[in-house]
């Protein structure tokens, strides 16, 4: 596992990379982005206010994300890039502009460490937190859009299974913005019974859909987001189990994408034969 360290004061010695980059010369066409992957907090910060049990909670990562995305980057063969870095210390799916980029308030949960942060602060985060993700996420799309014809970029998320008080009955969200190439593609498939929706517990309308907006729409890179429920992921069992199902559908969705662009293709140019010797 390689990792990049920010170094511009926020972030101390004893902190965390805020970039985990798993697999980087991984041979498959695909992409994997794993935006929530931790729930770490750098030391300056101290808990931001918040219980013991809240960082632990849905509100502060992914539970079971991470593990996931590295477990569908070794069957499938494909680089990953993790954020290392609670969302609560900046949400990496969220520009900096977005409101919701360093909440203050989290479902039921008050963040104080997150009221009333001054420009300073905010900036701070951005530049130590959310500027090396981006520009490892950016960097792992080009390579592997140089690499390849129609490489897939994947988002990994888990969600929790009640939210504001109300049950969710999807068990995995198939998510997408504007492209839903590869979501058309995954829809379709065989989920062996699993409850399967498009744009569901979540929708582009939500705001969830900004690394697929920064990274994969302007490249023109097929990409989709993956939302499962979490206590689908509650063991290292279930989450290989998770994983052996979601990584087929991936690999059936690029190459199905490989195949339709191969297609379209215009013909190879081929030079006109010349004219015979003497009919001039």
């Amino acid at each position: 596992m390689d990792s990049q360290k920010a170094n511009h004061g926020l972030l101390g010695r004893g902190d965390p990379p805020p970039v985990q980059i798993v697999r980087q010369t991984g041979r498959a066409p695909v992409l994997l982005v794993c935006e929530h992957a931790g729930r770490k907090i750098p030391a300056a910060l101290g808990d931001l206010g918040l219980s013991a049990e809240a960082r632990m909670s849905h509100v502060a990562w992914d539970p079971g994300a991470m593990a996931l995305a590295q477990d569908l980057s070794a069957m499938l063969d494909a680089p990953l890039v993790a954020q290392s870095y609670s969302r609560l210390v900046y949400d990496c799916n969220r520009p900096p502009e977005s409101p919701e980029a360093m909440r203050a308030h989290s479902e039921i949960h008050a963040v104080p460490g997150n009221a009333h942060l001054g420009a300073e602060d905010r900036e701070a985060r951005i530049a130590e937190v959310y500027r090396p993700f981006e520009a490892a996420v950016g960097a792992a799309a080009e390579r592997i859009a140089a690499a390849h014809k129609t490489p897939l970029l994947v988002t990994v998320h888990s969600f929790t299974p009640v939210y504001d008080g109300a049950p969710r009955e999807v068990e995995i969200g198939i998510l997408h913005d504007a492209d839903s190439r590869a979501a058309d593609l995954m829809l379709a498939h065989d989920w062996q019974g699993r409850i399967v929706r498009r744009n569901a517990p979540y929708g582009p309308e939500d705001g969830v859909t900004h690394t697929l907006l920064r990274h994969a729409l302007p490249r023109r890179l097929p990409n989709v987001m993956l939302e499962v429920r979490n206590d689908l992921l509650g063991d290292a069992d279930a989450v290989y189990a998770m994983a052996g199902l979601i990584a087929p559908a991936l690999a059936a969705a690029q190459a199905a994408l490989t195949a339709t662009a191969a297609a379209k293709a215009p013909p190879t140019r081929q030079d006109s034969p010349s004219p015979e010797p003497g009919n001039a």
